[in-house]
Order: structure tokens, then C-alpha cells, then sequence
């Protein structure tokens, strides 16, 4: 017991031969054992920002026994991902995950190599190209066709309080099921919905879940203890045999088909990827695994990010009422006497895409983005960054850093008219809500088709105000790594006489 005691002594307190020496990022002090774990809490995206007022853009925490550099700045996270970016796209193994999607065989969470390389190529262009999103449009209208109705449905009086979290969670998942795999598994009425909607709340869930092993290696023993590995076990497999069963019912239906053109309208993503397998134009193998990880993560960012950014959009409309009528304004006087809104319109609506890029700045979906993984020594704004050093960009804190934002706190759309060229899309480090560079997210332009139509065709078509007896708007953020809001978005929607 004493030579244990004196070996963890001394590594505890003596640095390894390779930092020695050498100028680290500064770093708050940290404990034996859980090194800084403790001062991340509950929400570790305002904790940080808090941490790097006092310490700096840059600085060096202990998670554990992983070392992680914490970034906070646009300057910093311009040199993370932009001039060094090909240094910093790996990514740290995540058990859970790593579990859950065959070994990390996806592009979330698969190690920067080859295997991410043609994957995220198969994706960007056959997938989630600008061209294919649009070949999904009707599946977009009919969903949101679909959402109005429900409202309408459950609007019956003008004392009805709807549940418009349940609603938007309804639209993003009936889209993305149909855009992926051809067909409904989230809808109340198919066959197996309420099993696919309780395996993929279980999947969020333990996705969100704070699992010990990952920072404190020997503490791996404790996910047998209290039954993490199991859960993880149990959903990994569930899932793989449910999106087994999606892949070889398409593959049938493939057989007994003479349209060999996957290309048509009709062509889900399940189609599109089994058609790549048969072509097998080079030497990487698309595998069952890859297409079954594939999957998982239009499943992963197409329904849990694309519903929480909706969720808080329209939640900071209605908190702002002045804010809603002017976009209410603005959307139906371009619809004009048109019977509804089609997506053309859109284009024509400066004031909603700005809406939604003030959201998107208050409210990242995942505020600390996926982390990141060096794989070689460098230096990072003059400090040394140890090859395996864990990334995480805070761009949260960057979006609401008072050196790039006038009034960081405040809703304000009318900003973006100011900085126009300020975008989403990776170019500009002071905004990053879907991350940039080589792991920037692919699917920008799918979440955007579906939220801004979405948004457009809610204030289009309904008024909206608070349950009877409440007074504000909750904006009472949850926990976890994707952000929603805490409690459900409860509203009384009444339909405007004009509509």
C-alpha cells in the first residue's frame, strides 16, 4: 500500500519528460485523481466559459488522467480548425459511442483516416449534396403539411394548450425516418413506432450519460457495477438488429425491382448507399457497418440537433413578441394571397434566416461541439500542445464573446443584417454552431431546409401565446451534451383571420 501511495505521489506530482520544460496553456488548479472533472458541472459549456475568463482563450484542463485544451476564442479556434486543422481532426475514442456505431465506423466519431475520408466524401456528395436535398423537398412538405394539422388538431379551443416540443420532435423524426430509410418508424401509428421512438430516447440518453471510465481508466470496472454496460449493450444490439432489418428489407425490395436507377425520387438514403456498394467503383469497401453507421448518424444530427435548434428558434420568437410580428409580417406578405408557403419563398425572407441565425448563436445544439484529438506536438498560440491532447472549441462561449458581438445576451436578428457575411457555414470562427473544417458537420444544408421551412410555414399559418395562467416564456436550458430546453414548449395556437 505505501509503494502505491508513493507511486502515485510521484506521478502526480512530477510532469512527463515530453511537456517538461516546456510553455503549457495555463491551467486552474486541479485535484488528485478527477483532475478538473469537478468544475465542469451541470452545464460544463458555461462553467468553461466562466473558467476562461479568469485563465484565457486557451487553456489547458485535466479531465481525469486526459489532458484537454479548452478553446474559447474565434482567434483560437481560427488556428484549431482552420490553420491546424488537419493536426486537430481526430477524433478521442468515446466509449459509448464507439460502442453503440460498430467501432466508430461512422463520420461523427471515426478516427481521421481513410475510413472517414471516403465516407464523408459518400455522404457530401451523393447524400447531403445541395441537389439531393432538394429531391427530398415533398417529403419536407408533406411533414410540415403534417405538423399544421396536428396544431390545428390540438388547438381545438382557445383555451387548448399544445405540446409543440412533442410536435417539432414529430416532424424532425417522421422527416428524417422517410429522407433515410423510405418510410415512417416514429409515427404513433406504425407498425414498431413505439419501440423505435423508446430505443432512440434511450440512445440520447445514454449518448448524454457522464461515463467515468473515459477520463479514469481503472474506474471502467464501476459501468458493470451499476449497469452502463449493459444499457449500452442492450441498445447497441437493439438498434443493430433493427437497422440490420432496414438494410436487408431494402436490399429485396432492390432484388425484386427492375429499376436499377437509385437516382429517382423515390430513393432514400439506405438506397443510395446499397447502390455505392454494388457499383464498388474503388478499393474501399463500403461495408453493412459503415452503411448501418452512416445511418445512425442521420439519425443522431438529423433528429436530436435539428429539433433542439428549431425548439429554441421558435421559443426566442415567442418570448420576443415584437420580433414575431415582424417576422409574421415579412412571411405572409411574401406568401401574399398564395393558399400556402412553398420554398422558393424562402429566399425572399431575409428577416427569418436571420431569425435563425441569432438561434443558432444563442443556442449551438451541441455548445461545445464533438471533441477533437491531436495527433502530433505543436503549438497553439504560443503554447505547447502534446500529441493525444484532447480539443474541445466552446462555441458557445464564442458566440456569445462580448470582443465579437455587440450585447452578446440579447436576441437580436437585426445583428446579422449588420454582418451580413457572417455565416454558419465554417468560414467565420466568431460563429460556429455546426463546428468547421475537415469535421465541420456535412448536413448544414438539410437542417436549414427543414428549419427555416418549418419556421416559416408556424408563424405563417398561427398566432401563438401562453397557457392560461402562465406568465413568461421558460428558457430553462436541460443537461446534456445536445442542449434542449428543459421543459416542453407549451402554447395556445389560434389561426389568424387572414388564414
Amino acid at each position: 500500500m505505501v509503494h502505491l501511495f508513493i507511486i502515485f505521489l510521484f506521478k502526480w506530482f512530477f510532469k512527463p519528460a515530453s511537456t517538461a520544460g516546456k510553455r503549457l496553456p495555463p491551467s486552474p488548479p486541479n485535484l488528485p485523481v478527477i483532475g478538473n472533472l469537478h468544475q465542469l458541472g451541470l452545464y460544463p459549456h458555461r462553467a468553461l466559459q466562466a473558467l476562461s475568463k479568469r485563465y484565457g482563450p486557451l487553456m489547458m484542463l485535466h479531465l481525469g488522467s486526459v489532458p484537454t485544451v479548452i478553446v474559447s476564442s474565434a482567434d483560437t479556434a481560427r488556428e484549431i480548425m482552420k490553420t491546424q486543422d488537419l493536426i486537430f481532426s481526430n477524433r478521442p475514442k468515446v466509449s459509448i459511442p464507439d460502442k453503440i456505431v460498430y467501432g466508430s465506423k461512422d463520420i461523427a466519431f471515426a478516427p481521421y483516416g481513410e475510413h472517414w475520408r471516403q465516407v464523408r466524401s459518400i455522404c457530401v456528395l451523393h447524400l447531403l449534396s445541395n441537389k439531393r436535398v432538394q429531391s427530398f423537398r415533398y417529403i419536407r412538405e408533406e411533414e410540415t403539411d403534417l405538423l399544421i394539422q396536428k396544431i390545428r388538431q390540438s388547438s381545438s379551443s382557445s383555451t387548448s394548450v399544445t405540446n409543440l416540443s412533442d410536435l417539432l420532435v414529430s416532424l424532425t423524426n417522421g422527416t428524417i425516418c422517410r429522407v433515410a430509410l423510405g418510410r415512417k418508424y416514429s409515427d404513433g401509428e406504425a407498425e414498431g413506432s413505439t419501440k423505435f421512438e423508446l430505443m432512440l430516447k434511450e440512445i440520447m440518453e445514454l449518448s448524454a450519460t457522464f461515463n467515468a471510465g473515459d477520463f479514469i481508466p481503472w474506474l471502467k470496472w464501476m459501468n458493470k457495477v451499476n449497469g452502463l454496460d449493459a444499457r449500452v449493450d442492450k441498445v447497441a444490439k437493439s438498434f443493430d438488429e433493427f437497422l440490420s432489418g432496414v438494410v436487408e428489407d431494402h436490399r429485396n425490395r432492390k432484388q425484386g425491382n427492375t429499376d436499377t436507377d437509385d437516382s429517382r425520387n423515390d430513393a432514400d438514403l439506405v438506397d443510395l448507399l446499397l447502390e455505392i456498394q454494388r457499383e464498388n467503383k474503388s478499393s474501399f469497401v463500403l461495408d453493412d457497418e459503415a452503411i448501418k453507421g452512416v445511418i445512425f448518424d442521420m439519425f443522431g444530427a438529423g433528429t436530436d440537433t435539428t429539433y433542439t435548434s428549431l425548439e429554441w428558434t421558435v421559443a426566442e420568437v415567442l418570448k420576443h413578441p415584437e420580433i414575431m410580428k415582424k417576422l409574421q409580417n415579412e412571411v405572409r406578405q411574401v406568401v401574399g394571397s398564395k393558399i400556402e408557403v412553398e420554398e422558393e419563398d424562402l429566399e425572399k425572407m431575409p428577416y427569418l434566416k436571420a431569425v435563425m441565425k441569432e438561434s443558432l448563436r444563442l443556442h449551438p445544439p451541441i455548445p461545445m461541439l464533438v471533441p477533437r484529438e491531436s495527433t502530433q506536438d505543436s503549438k497553439v498560440m504560443g503554447y505547447h500542445i502534446a500529441a493525444g491532447t484532447q480539443v474541445i472549441i466552446n462555441a458557445w462561449a464564442i458566440a456569445r464573446d462580448p470582443m465579437q458581438w455587440e450585447n452578446p445576451e440579447e436576441f437580436n436578428p437585426e445583428r446579422f443584417f449588420k454582418n451580413s457575411v457572417v455565416d454558419f457555414k465554417g468560414f467565420n470562427f466568431e460563429y460556429i454552431p455546426f463546428g468547421a473544417g475537415r469535421r465541420g458537420c456535412p448536413g448544414i444544408t438539410f437542417a436549414m431546409a427543414v428549419n427555416e421551412f418549418a419556421l416559416a410555414k408556424l408563424v405563417r399559418n398561427f398566432d401563438f401565446a401562453l397557457p392560461i395562467g402562465v406568465k413568461e416564456w421558460d428558457m430553462t436550458e436541460a443537461v446534456g451534451s445536445t442542449v434542449h430546453k428543459k421543459n416542453p414548449l407549451l402554447v395556445i395556437a389560434s389561426t389568424p383571420p387572414s388564414c
